[in-house]
């Protein structure tokens, strides 16, 4: 069994150069709220869900982005409302949101 039911991994790189990054598009900001919000509704620990930072996961033009495992769902966001939705659609019902998958 895994030690968790499934990681959230937000990348959150910034690159040099004004090359695009998903930092730039607010990424370690939204991490930070999909963290409290998925806590909040008692959906974090061991056997469920948790949410990490990652390094590159080298999709930024596509992003900002994350990936769900162990589904290996990538997702793309815009806003908290975004982020929201993958919460409860995915996180918590098991449905995949298709209109912010990449």
């Amino acid at each position: 069994m895994a030690y968790y039911e499934r990681h959230v991994f937000f990348c959150c790189n910034q690159r040099d150069g004004g090359k695009t990054c998903c930092n730039d598009k607010g990424a370690a900001e939204i991490r930070d709220y999909a963290k409290t919000r998925v806590k909040q509704l008692g959906l974090a620990g061991p056997g469920k869900v948790r949410v990490n930072q990652a390094g590159c996961l080298d999709r930024c033009e596509e992003g900002p982005c994350i990936v769900v495992y162990p589904e290996a769902v990538w997702y793309s966001y815009v806003d908290r409302a975004d982020v929201d939705e993958i919460i409860e659609q995915h996180l918590q019902q098991g449905r995949i949101v298709e209109r912010l998958r990449i």
